[in-house]
């Protein structure tokens, strides 16, 4: 009774290294690691704040040099935001579609 208790918890526990080894190996033939994670938080978080930043800049400008009714550094702002959102968007589709297409050749 006691062998086959042993047996089910040896099976067990050998598919359970195995899972964790398999795992441990895909995760170092992929490229995709934590570094590229943290550039990629970055390259976003920079295309945000880039086209951001030029835009209110361009706006306190634009104030100074020629006054409205409305805040050229609001409006140009809001571009900026909307224009480095868009920018964002595009980089992550991009790599998004990078890391399936890897992944459906690896696949293969």
């Amino acid at each position: 009774m006691e062998t086959a208790s042993n047996d089910k918890e040896d099976k067990s526990f050998r598919s359970e290294v195995t899972r964790k080894e398999k795992r441990k190996l895909k995760a170092k033939q992929d490229k995709n690691g934590v570094w590229f994670g943290l550039g990629m938080m970055g390259m976003i978080g920079s295309s945000v704040a880039v086209p951001s930043l030029i835009g209110a800049a361009f706006g306190v400008y634009l104030d100074k040099r020629n006054p409205q009714s409305f805040s050229w550094t609001l409006s140009l702002l809001v571009v900026g935001i909307i224009t480095g959102c868009i920018i964002a968007w595009y980089w992550v589709d991009k790599e998004d579609k990078e890391m399936h297409n890897n992944k459906e050749a690896k696949d293969e």
